[in-house]
């Protein structure tokens, strides 16, 4: 170790204090649940109460560290007293050290990196406090850690903020599909139906009435002549996130066009995740270029004189939990929808095509805002990465940051 360099053990304790839940019942409680990765804060608290067995004791500024899975990067800074699970490290700053600061060296990808290499077990790979107390970070005085701190905190903040807003939008959002699924752009009188509540103008009809629909498949990757040079854009479930899709990431051949089950659909075409891991089944995309799919994605190739495309995907993600319902079969884990399903699958449809586009057209106006809230987050997350890298490795100091253009918390220049 270098005379400019300190050990994570300069910088804070391991406090292995253990207490009986059962005799603080209303005191917070944190599991790993409570953490997300890479946040400075917890994202919520349980109660000790609902706890069992010994757990860490922990007081406001400790560092709480996951020792599990440390690739997770989960940490968080107490901002009060209370328990935890024993899987978090509680680890409390010395006097001279900024709790803030030491939050965020135990975020530096260079401590995850060093905090993996001490891992043992194979199915629960856990760190240890012998290995991560060694940890080599530079040498920098209370005041100093206060400045790196400030300005890496303020950009968290930052895009907790515009978090934030996105969760906002996103709930305007949905109160306005229902609003408009069930009273319409013009507030006329309502009508009950199979589906609920409708305008009394809408009327019901299978989605299969709207085009044509059916699904895709994945030709052989052994066999070059269908994808060796392709041009051909081939989509898989994953697009769907996309909701626009207007690009891809893998292409066939016209070999494959010809010789697989592959249909060639035009822009307009409304793509369904039919099967999937995670949140993928279920999630709809309105296709953007010509394009052809795989077997876990089903298409309606709309006619568009009878239904406007985005009218379509904005109904079907109101349906989002009701089509993973189905396609669980009553509990099955490994469900998928089926296109007969779809084809049959009831929809509301507005007297005219106007109609359709204009409510479209409201819902595109908080889509846009969530996907401009987004790509601010993601900016700002990667300017933080960024930033707690070249910071914690010495490779830059706060003096070599302008962060002056970008907004405050309040929305002012910083």
């Amino acid at each position: 170790m270098t005379e400019s360099a300190a050990l994570l053990s300069d910088l804070c304790d391991l406090i292995s204090l253990q207490v009986d839940p059962a005799t603080m019942p209303e005191s917070p409680y944190l599991g790993l649940e409570h953490l997300e990765p890479g946040r400075l804060r917890a994202t919520g608290f349980g109660r000790a109460s609902d706890a069992t067995s010994l757990k860490a004791a922990f007081e406001p500024g400790d560092v709480l560290y996951g020792k599990l899975r440390p690739y997770l990067d989960k940490a968080v800074l107490a901002d009060r007293a209370g328990v935890a699970t024993t899987e978090l490290l509680v680890l409390r700053p010395k006097l001279d050290v900024s709790p803030e600061y030491l939050a965020c060296v135990v975020h530096s990808p260079a401590f995850v990196e060093f905090a993996m290499q001490g891992v043992t077990g194979a199915q629960h790979p856990r760190t240890s406090w012998a290995h991560i107390r060694t940890f080599e970070v530079p040498a920098h005085d209370r005041s100093e850690q206060e400045s790196i701190a400030k300005l890496l905190w303020s950009l968290f903040d930052l895009s907790m903020t515009t978090e934030q807003g996105i969760a906002t939008a996103s709930s305007l959002k949905r109160a306005a599909m229902q609003q408009l699924f069930s009273r319409g752009l013009r507030g006329e009188a309502q009508k009950e139906t199979e589906i609920g509540q409708i305008p009394e103008s809408w009327e019901l009809v299978p989605l299969g009435q709207l085009g044509r629909i059916g699904n895709g498949s994945t030709p052989k990757r052994s066999t070059g002549a269908y994808w060796d040079g392709g041009t051909f854009p081939w989509l898989n479930s994953a697009k769907v996130y996309d909701r626009d899709i207007r690009d891809a990431d893998q292409f066939v051949t016209d070999v494959a066009l010809k010789e697989c089950h592959l249909p060639v659909l035009e822009p307009g075409a409304v793509l369904v995740a039919i099967t999937g891991q995670g949140k993928t089944l279920g999630n709809a995309a309105v296709l953007s270029i010509r394009a052809t799919i795989n077997q876990h994605l089903a298409y309606l190739q709309t006619e568009l004189e009878k239904a406007e495309p985005k009218f379509v995907r904005a109904y079907l993600e109101t349906q989002y939990e009701h089509l993973r319902a189905v396609a669980s079969g009553g509990g099955s884990t490994k469900g998928a929808l089926t296109c007969g399903f779809l084809r049959g699958m009831t929809v509301p449809r507005p007297p005219t095509i106007i109609e359709q586009q204009e409510i479209a057209e409201v819902l595109d106006v908080l889509d846009r805002k969530i996907e401009l809230l987004g790509r601010k987050r993601d900016v700002l997350d990667r300017l933080f990465k960024a930033l707690l890298h070249k910071l914690m490795t010495g490779e830059i100091s706060v003096d070599d940051v302008d962060l002056s253009a970008l907004p405050s918390i309040d929305g002012t220049a910083a």
